[in-house]
């Protein structure tokens, strides 16, 4: 009787078997635990859920975690615009040291730039007492502990991700294309709203898209601005599990905003591929 086939692998699949090893041990096996606890915690069920979804308190914190994701990602991407496009079109050297300037801003401690913040924005910080000394306002402006604070801090912090991304868009437009326009009358807006503006949507897509993300999972810098009026989902995770040891309702809620990231993820996927078919037709 013939002995049998050595097992083999499928093509390709042996050089990917260590990635496969590390995503499943790191990934895919805290997920599935995390997906467990929500529903074995304190008892099997969906009770976990439903607290979350049906308790007003954590509808709120839902909400507000929503808006001030959104916000800031509107806001970082209106800023980062003219600042990708200068970086875009100034002369390479220049251009060279304004990216490192930015760069090195995401290598300072996240935990320093948001006290930083903190300094900066209270009652008596030098923005307030900047624009008392100019005569602009009579009294200080309520800064921090607030959606305007936590807005600040974040945009700040999330720049250079939305920068990233655009300028590498930007670059790519050719020159020619927004000379072209002017040169058949159209305005500097209209060239902008018309040309240059969905030439640039994969890179504002992609930016957005991960500012959104991270916007909706970050701790620090809303838990120090904002204060307990405008706590996040990712503060009221860390609550539930260090302080209350409540494993079963943090491990829903995590869970919940995994699942809303690659819900997220998907559709940027889906209308982000379906445009460039459609620009490629």
């Amino acid at each position: 009787m013939p002995g049998k086939a050595p097992f083999r692998f499928p093509a390709g699949l042996g050089g990917a078997l260590p990635a496969l090893v590390l995503v499943t041990l790191f990934f895919v096996v805290p997920v599935v635990a995390l997906l467990l606890r929500s529903v074995t915690e304190p008892e099997p069920g969906l009770q976990n859920y439903a607290t979350l979804f049906g308790d007003g308190t954590y509808a709120r914190i839902f909400l507000n975690t929503f808006l001030v994701a959104s916000v800031v990602t509107a806001v970082t991407i209106v800023v980062a615009f003219p600042v990708a496009w200068m970086l875009a079109i100034m002369p390479p050297a220049l251009g060279s040291i304004v990216f490192g300037v930015i760069i090195l801003s995401m290598w300072t401690n996240l935990l320093t730039r948001t006290y930083a913040w903190m300094v900066l924005l209270q009652r008596t910080g030098v923005i307030n007492r900047t624009l008392i000394s100019l005569g602009i306002i009579d009294e200080p402006l309520p800064l921090i502990n607030n959606l305007t604070g936590v807005t600040i801090g974040m945009v700040y912090i999330m720049l250079p991700f939305m920068i990233l991304p655009l300028v590498g868009t930007l670059r790519a437009i050719d020159p020619m294309t927004l000379r072209a326009a002017a040169l058949c009358g159209a305005s500097p807006f209209a060239a902008f709203r018309r040309i240059l503006l969905p030439l640039s949507l994969p890179g504002v897509a992609a930016g957005g898209l991960m500012v959104f993300v991270m916007s909706l999972g970050y701790f620090v810098t809303p838990a120090l601005l904002g204060g307990t009026s405008n706590m996040m989902l990712a503060e009221m995770i860390a609550q539930m599990i260090q302080s209350l040891l409540n494993w079963g309702l943090g491990s829903a809620a995590a869970f919940v905003l995994l699942a809303v990231t690659m819900a997220l993820y998907a559709l940027q996927l889906r209308l982000v591929g379906a445009r460039r078919v459609g620009g490629g037709a």
